[in-house]
Order: structure tokens, then C-alpha cells, then sequence
């Protein structure tokens, strides 16, 4: 009967292009990027409510790719790394989801300051209102994939 050594549970190389959570690398870069631009790219008032977005968004981008590089690289062979997976992507996905609703919440309130403001002002708050909604809408694609990332490394580390 053949058993499965920690050395050979996760990939390294090319193989993590073709290993089920490994696929949520890729998609995970676009959409915490979009989410880290479309929030740097408007204006809001007060002074940086979205503080915590834009470190969730940054952490998770930054940590992501480092990630990859170590899987890419073969550094992940150690005993420790399905836990660590799985630790780093389901915390990922509840900073996500927090800074998701908060997003969200925030887009709101300036969705009915966008209806109050009439005349040349209004295509400007239009203009931030639609980028926060793009925004809102990536973070939670962000989340559900860091999450569907988080249960499939779940599944990998107990079948180990």
C-alpha cells in the first residue's frame, strides 16, 4: 500500500498551475488588485475611512504573492505547510469579507450623498460612486475566492 509523504502533498513549480486551490492563485491577484486600485483611485471625504480596505487589500496582494513564489520555488515540502495554507487563506478571506462590508457600507452612504449633489459636482460623485461599486463588487469575488481557496487547502491538509 503506498502512503503519502508530506513532501509530495503540495506542488511546487509548474505543478501549482494545475492543482485545484493552487488555480485561485492567478484570479486572486487580479481581483485584490482591482479591488487596491479602483479604492486608491477615488476621493472620499472624510479623510481615509477606508484605511483598513487598503491594508487588507495590499496585505492580501503582497502576501499572495509571496505565496506563489514560495510554492512556485518548491520552499513548501515541510510537514508545517497544508496548515499554513490553509491558516493564511481563511485569514485572508475573513480580512476580505470584512473589508468587503465596510466597502460596501461606505458606498452606500455615498450613493445617497451621489443623489443630494446637483449640477457639474454630480458627475464627479457619479464618477467615485461607480468605482466604489467596481470596488464593492471585487472585494467580495476577492473573498469568495481566498474562502473557496481556504476549503480546498482544508480538503488537501486532511487528506495528507
Amino acid at each position: 500500500m503506498a502512503t503519502t509523504t508530506s513532501g509530495d502533498v503540495l506542488p511546487k513549480g509548474a505543478r501549482i498551475f494545475t492543482t485545484v486551490p493552487d488555480l485561485f492563485f492567478l484570479p486572486e491577484f487580479v481581483f485584490g488588485g482591482l479591488v487596491w486600485i479602483l479604492v486608491a483611485s477615488t476621493r472620499i471625504f472624510p479623510e481615509n475611512p477606508l484605511g483598513w480596505v487598503m491594508f487588507v487589500s495590499i496585505f492580501c496582494f503582497i502576501g499572495t504573492t509571496l505565496w506563489f513564489f514560495i510554492f512556485l520555488c518548491g520552499g513548501n515540502q515541510s510537514s508545517i505547510w497544508p496548515a499554513l495554507d490553509v491558516g493564511y487563506h481563511f485569514v485572508s478571506a475573513v480580512f476580505y469579507l470584512s473589508a468587503s462590508v465596510e466597502l460596501a457600507y461606505i458606498t452606500l452612504a455615498n450613493g445617497t450623498l451621489a443623489n443630494s449633489v446637483i449640477g457639474q459636482v454630480l458627475s464627479e460623485y457619479l464618477k467615485i460612486y461607480r468605482l466604489d461599486i467596481a470596488a464593492v463588487v471585487m472585494s467580495y469575488v476577492a473573498t469568495l475566492l481566498y474562502f473557496l481557496h481556504a476549503i480546498f487547502s482544508a480538503i488537501r491538509w486532511k487528506r495528507s
